[in-house]
């Protein structure tokens, strides 16, 4: 009795907290359902960058203050006022419609937090306009603040084309080919032909490609260029894009082509070495020395002590030898000293004791016989 007294007792006890609990339990569910949904939401709020202007609207010549917050810590930053551009539709133009002189950059702190003043610039396409702030290295992320140019003229968007898709239908090739300068260090350039197709139902009207190029491990280096046109859905047309390296590039690069967010194509593209720049390095290097040893040896020559024998050498007359093929010229003067000189000479050679004409030695002669001869 006592045992069954004690289960009894037991079991009405824990009833009341089992009842309290399962009425409990369904209104706690809700609550605890919304808080693990709203943890991810808050992480990807705070870990959204965000971009906030000073003031909304300012004309050219001004400046206002640009503020970020959620970006990666350490990050550097682009800082530009762009035209035909919305928070909603972003850049449509890429950075050819921002006013890319009057950019700025900045680099965020350990919280990616940034502050800085961006002169205000009026860009080549009209408004709407925003401040756009993108990643330069590393990720690639962009936000974009509405931003009204006082003055600036107003234009509509261009209609959506999101339901064009480009895809790349023939293999990619490199054009044109390098000039004498480009021997001497002058930037490589080509022309990146291709043919794409639009597989959606929607035309795509002035497409944006990126090309990026890259040499050796390094991460390629991304350029909008923009190409004027329209792809009709199911048409094709041939696309030719400029490409150019940095000045004095060589060796081995691979260019590639992207489209939105997806890389179309890729083309290695080897760059010959720039041997006039080493050939204009070598002469300079034989040139310079002998220019230096020659202003040295005239320097010398210039300074050293001149010797008596060498100033008596110097102002003698130059002898008969080197006077003998030298043109003369005779003066009225000279003439007459030299008449006078004449006739002193034939006074002095009618006195000598010369020989006559019977006692000069002739040919005709007999020769005197010696002792012992007939």
């Amino acid at each position: 009795m006592t045992r069954r007294t004690g289960r009894e007792t037991l079991r009405r006890a824990a009833s009341p907290a089992r009842l309290l609990t399962l009425a409990v339990l369904p209104a706690l569910l809700p609550a605890l359902f919304l808080s693990v949904l709203a943890v991810p939401g808050a992480r990807a709020a705070e870990s959204a960058p965000t971009v906030s202007l000073s003031t909304k609207e300012a004309g050219k010549g001004g400046e206002i203050t640009v503020s970020g917050k959620g970006w990666r810590g350490e990050a550097l930053l682009m800082l530009l006022i762009c035209g035909q551009a919305t928070p909603e539709r972003g850049v449509i133009g890429g950075t050819n419609s921002c006013a890319n002189g009057a950019g700025r950059a900045v680099t965020t702190d350990e919280k990616g937090a940034f502050s800085k003043r961006l002169p205000v610039a009026e860009p080549p396409e009209p408004c709407p306009c925003v401040v756009h702030v993108a990643t330069v290295t590393g990720e690639q992320v962009s936000a974009d603040a509405a931003f009204t140019v006082a003055g600036h003229p107003t234009a509509e968007l261009p209609r959506r084309t999101g339901g064009g898709k480009l895809a790349v239908l023939a293999a990619t090739r490199l054009e044109g080919d390098s000039s004498l300068l480009t021997w001497f260090g002058a930037p490589p350039a080509r022309r990146l032909v291709f043919t794409v197709g639009n597989l959606g139902p929607a035309p795509v009207e002035d497409p944006v490609f990126e090309i990026g190029t890259a040499h050796g491990v390094y991460a390629p280096q991304w350029e909008e260029r923009q190409w004027r046109g329209t792809v009709a859905p199911g048409a094709r047309a041939r696309i030719a894009l400029p490409v150019e390296l940095s000045a004095g590039a060589h060796g081995d690069y691979q260019i590639s082509l992207r489209y939105g967010k997806k890389v179309l194509a890729e083309q290695p593209w080897g760059v010959g070495r720039p041997w006039g720049v080493t050939l204009f390095w070598v002469l300079l290097c034989l040139v310079v020395p002998a220019a230096v040893f020659r202003i040295g040896m005239a320097v010398v020559d210039r300074i050293r002590p001149r010797t008596v024998g060498a100033h008596r050498t110097a102002g003698a007359r130059p002898g008969p030898a080197v006077s003998k093929g030298l043109p003369r010229r005779t003066t009225p003067v000279a003439r007459t000293a030299r008449s006078a000189a004449a006739a002193d000479a034939d006074a002095t050679t009618a006195v000598l004791p010369w020989f006559t004409p019977d006692s000069a030695p002739s040919e005709n002669r007999p020769r005197p016989t010696t002792k012992g001869q007939a």
